[in-house]
């Protein structure tokens, strides 16, 4: 039996459906979430980065952040996103996959996925969809997985 998970993914939320043969009879089964990807960037630091003098001269200048705290937070969010389909895959608990997130996100779970659960990718869409109905998400899909 075919059985196709959709991953509709933002930095926040990430619903997954499960659908049959086509996705007449997608349903929402199971909901993951961050809530550090709803956080404004200065919720997430304790302070402003420190200053330093410039090694010749008298100037100063702001340190900067290696890695900005908001991109960081939906990087491990991606990687738990694909640590879960992954376990989901040796599960047998799908054979397909179809991603729906924003573009910055897809990104993100492209690399974070293993190479065996990568080549169950069927389709991307890079569209935010995480707050639309059911219904809508459906109808965003292209017509060869509407069934």
């Amino acid at each position: 039996m075919s059985m196709a998970w959709i991953v509709v993914a933002d930095a926040a939320r990430a619903r997954i459906f499960s659908s049959g043969q086509n996705t007449s009879s997608m349903k929402e089964i199971e909901t993951l979430n961050n809530p550090e990807g709803r956080m404004h960037e200065q919720e997430m630091t304790s302070d402003l980065p420190g200053r330093a003098f410039d090694s010749t001269g008298e100037g100063r200048h702001a340190m900067g952040k290696a890695v900005d705290p908001k991109k960081h937070a939906t990087i491990d969010f991606a990687k738990s996103i694909a640590s879960h389909l992954d376990n989901a895959r040796t599960q047998n608990q799908f054979n397909k996959l179809v991603f729906i997130a924003a573009p910055a996100m897809l990104g993100h779970l492209r690399e974070a996925l293993n190479t065996e659960t990568k080549k169950l990718v069927i389709e991307e869409i890079d569209k935010d969809l995480t707050q639309h109905s059911e219904e809508d998400i459906r109808n965003h899909l292209p017509e060869h997985l509407r069934g």
